[in-house]
């Protein structure tokens, strides 16, 4: 299930990430807009897109230290404990097999 949440995040980094460099073109492309209201807008736009990648980079951060953690505990609890990882990894794999021979 947590690879599916994975699969999620990423997904939603990557549209994110999209997202505030197609704003980032929006900009550039209307930079020559010489109202007032257009530059205010702009500004504010920019200060959004900043915050926005700034706390992009920040929870990208976050969740590859979480993934570094994660498989570090891994690591321990195998060396620590093998034949119970051996185990649960044939028990694994006994029902992965179990639920593709019903297809």
């Amino acid at each position: 299930m947590s690879e599916i949440n994975q699969a999620h995040k990423d997904r939603l980094m990557s549209d994110l990430h999209s997202v505030v460099s197609e704003a980032e073109s929006l900009l550039r492309a209307t930079a020559g807009s010489a109202s007032e209201g257009a530059s205010e807008l702009r500004a504010k736009v920019q200060a959004s897109l900043d915050r926005a990648k700034h706390n992009l980079a920040d929870l990208q951060d976050a969740a590859v230290d979480k993934a570094r953690a994660a498989g570090r505990a891994t690591d321990l609890y195998v060396h620590e404990k093998p034949w119970q990882a051996m185990g649960m990894a044939a028990g694994v794999g006994l029902l992965l097999g179990m639920l593709i021979s019903r297809r």
